[in-house]
């Protein structure tokens, strides 16, 4: 899984997920390597009306407000992102 950018190259190098077997919508922990030298961890995997989603990890500030702390910056890396996450979710259900 690759995506380009001004020249430069990503690539996931590992998913590690861990399932929740709760009766939350959170149905899983994800962390994802990059290029074998970034991690980023606490990737919430959730049920939604419309199916699983990812959401990055994130801080509550001051305000009440939660930010991501590390987030795709377009749609092609977040879909890779998924692919890779949703592919390692379901075969741990296997």
């Amino acid at each position: 899984m690759i995506t380009e950018g001004d020249g430069f190259y990503m690539k996931i190098t590992s998913v590690n997920v861990h399932k929740k077997n709760d009766e939350t919508r959170m149905k899983g922990i994800a962390s994802v390597l990059l290029d074998d030298c970034f991690v980023i961890r606490d990737i919430r995997i959730i049920e939604g009306k419309d199916g699983l989603f990812i959401a990055m990890p994130s801080r509550k500030n001051a305000d009440g407000e939660y930010h991501d702390i590390a987030h795709p910056i377009n749609a092609e890396t977040r879909k890779m992102f998924e692919d890779a996450i949703f592919g390692a979710y379901n075969k741990e259900e296997e």
